[in-house]
């Protein structure tokens, strides 16, 4: 069995189910896991006494993006007075002396130095920048031009495709319907809009904007950008292979990427 990829970290990590603060740590590792986000693994005695609870579950409640991606040795719940997370919490087989805990939305609460982190903990070698141009962008759903720019804003993420932020009046929105649906990203804030096209055939949640993104990447506020992995894209009159990524099933987007 191949060892996990681990490199301790200079950050004061904490966590909190509420109020109530479960993990504190000034020391954490963080561990790769087979082509997904890092984690944090724990020493036992950073996690506050009486909150692990072995677990009379034997696998993750919760979504795929978030439980653990290696074999599991054990699992355990989290909790805390009357609030329990089942399943929110295991060891790896390869670093069993050491305790992951669930960083999925509406579980616990995590902050870094004293930012909130939603999602995932920061990769230290991932790169998130932008770049305004002036390429000419098209975005089509099922031959449909939905959107066409020629200011477009472009995001580069280390192992995700570049996406293309667009001014929301280059967008059609008559042809597309908002969604009550948010999400989070370490690297870029909360994509607090999103946007359906109602079909047919209905592409769910296919475009997201951030009202107010993260100081890094001020230049995608209130801009609109499109999953590649589910429309055609047209730029400068090409049309871009559609790439493969943990966001090209609608069933498995975490968030807006």
């Amino acid at each position: 069995m191949s060892t996990s990829r681990t490199e301790p970290i200079d950050k004061w990590v904490r966590g909190r189910v509420g109020d109530v603060l479960v993990l504190e740590t000034r020391e954490p590792l963080l561990v790769w896991q087979d082509g997904f986000p890092p984690v944090y693994a724990f020493a036992r005695d950073e996690v506050a006494a009486g909150v692990l609870r072995p677990a009379s579950g034997s696998s993750y409640t919760g979504g795929w993006f978030f439980g653990p991606h290696r074999p599991v040795a054990q699992w355990y719940d989290v909790v805390v007075g009357d609030d329990v997370v089942e399943c929110g919490a295991w060891t790896l087989e390869d670093l069993p002396e050491r305790v992951v805990l669930t960083w999925e939305p509406g579980r616990l609460a995590w902050t870094e130095e004293d930012d909130p982190v939603g999602l995932h903990p920061r990769d230290p070698h991932k790169r998130v920048e932008t770049l305004r141009s002036s390429r000419h962008v098209e975005v089509l759903v099922v031959d449909v031009v939905v959107a066409s720019s020629e200011r477009p804003v472009l995001l580069l993420e280390t192992d995700l495709p570049t996406r293309y932020y667009l001014p929301r009046e280059d967008v059609r929105l008559g042809l597309l319907s908002p969604t009550d649906n948010r999400s989070a990203c370490p690297y870029k804030g909360t994509a607090d809009h999103y946007w359906s096209y109602p079909g047919p055939p209905e592409v769910a949640n296919v475009a997201w904007s951030y009202s107010s993104p993260l100081p890094a990447v001020a230049d995608i506020a209130h801009r609109i950008s499109f999953y590649n992995e589910l429309v055609d894209l047209r730029v400068d009159g090409v049309v871009l292979e559609r790439p493969e990524s943990p966001f090209s099933r609608v069933e498995q987007r975490p968030g807006g990427r």
